[in-house]
């Protein structure tokens, strides 16, 4: 029979058990609920070119994937060889739908954030993208008072009307990508697979002063006021 000391021994070692399992119990469950969950399939298909990717070899890229014969609809990247206003995209599509508005506000030296405004059918969400594209910019947090300024500039000429679109995402068969590839002022398009499903790419723009490697542009450049 165990002595009374015995039994509070064991009565302790079994507190520091159960609390052991506790604290396990308590860091698991945190790291259940911090650990991010998978929100959906890796997008493995993407239009543009990726980061350090040398511009030439990405232009040779974009005419290979308008080579074939078939007749499937494609998700394809335009980009411009000089920035857009609105109101010249449903010419520049030359009527193919438009899924996407790529809206990048240039200055010199400063890095300025680049937005893709999803749009549906029609000429009348393509022509407000710039408007969509500022609102968008404006409910983002920023960081600092640079980025703050930045901001408030890129809405600013957003919403006057700039000529501050780099591209834009368009669907159609190969013999169309290529018609509007040959068109005038046409920097690049490029095309996905006949398989590569809506809202499951990646989209990365071609900007018009891009040349070279594709690396983060300088940001040592006074914000201008307006």
């Amino acid at each position: 029979m165990a002595s009374i000391d015995d039994s509070t021994g064991l009565s302790r070692r079994s507190a520091v058990v159960l609390g052991l399992a506790a604290v396990v119990v308590a860091v698991l469950l945190i790291v259940a609920f911090t650990r991010p969950h998978p929100t959906g399939p890796v997008a493995t298909d993407r239009l543009g070119p990726a980061q350090g990717e040398q511009v030439a070899d990405y232009l040779a890229d974009a005419r290979a994937s308008l080579d074939g014969t078939d007749a499937d609809p494609r998700w394809a990247l335009v980009s411009f060889a000089e920035y857009r206003t609105p109101q010249q995209l449903p010419a520049a599509a030359d009527g193919l739908r438009i899924s996407g508005v790529i809206q990048h506000v240039p200055i010199d030296r400063v890095q300025t954030p680049v937005v893709t405004v999803a749009v549906p059918a029609g000429d009348e969400p393509t022509l407000r993208s710039a408007d969509a594209a500022a609102g968008l910019l404006e409910s983002q947090q920023v960081r600092d008072a640079r980025g703050a300024e930045v901001v408030r500039v890129s809405a600013s000429r957003l919403r006057a009307g700039c000529a501050c679109t780099a591209g834009i995402v368009v669907r159609g068969t190969l013999s169309q990508l290529r018609d509007l590839a040959a068109a005038p002022g046409i920097r690049a398009v490029q095309a996905l697979p006949a398989d590569a499903v809506a809202g499951r790419f990646a989209v990365s723009p071609l900007l018009p002063e891009s040349a070279g490697a594709i690396t983060p542009t300088p940001d040592d450049g006074p914000v201008p006021a307006e």
